[in-house]
């Protein structure tokens, strides 16, 4: 029997409980204190950021590891479950939600567009130029400017 494949907003519930998260730990590598978020402080995080704001998962990440009292927060688990709440929130969307998290203002760092997004870049490079953002190309990747 073929397994039926799991929605987003499945995949977020899932993540979002795991009791172990957020975890924080003394890295050996780095020597500093890490912070693993949990996925709901970073949806919080991204469901703060106001039209006409873009927020960077590296500011992101320095909200939480100040939060939890640490010197760094893993920038690629943030990441992730940015790329989770996205989808989650357009399959809401589509589904006829009017309020959902306003993924299209998380940006990569440096303020670079996240092409693994709903839509791809044309999708956020839409949705905030509907906002009021220029966006610019720099050879293959695009940026808001000034974020």
């Amino acid at each position: 029997m073929a397994r039926t494949k799991r929605t987003w907003q499945e995949k977020l519930a899932d993540a979002k409980a795991k009791e172990d998260l957020p975890h924080t730990f003394h890295c050996d590598k780095t020597g500093k204190h890490f912070v693993v978020p949990n996925p709901a402080e970073v949806e919080a995080e991204m469901r703060a950021v106001r039209k006409g704001k873009v927020k960077t998962i590296k500011q992101i990440c320095d909200k939480l590891a100040e939060a939890h009292g640490t010197e760094v927060c893993c920038p690629m688990t943030t990441g992730i479950f940015a790329w989770i709440i996205s989808h989650a929130a357009d399959e809401a969307e589509q589904a006829g939600r009017k309020r959902v998290v306003p993924w299209w203002r998380t940006v990569k760092t440096r303020g670079e567009l996240n092409p693994k997004y709903p839509g791809g870049v044309d999708a956020q490079r839409a949705r905030l130029e509907d906002e009021g953002h220029t966006i610019e190309q720099r050879g293959k990747k695009f940026f808001v400017a000034g974020a």
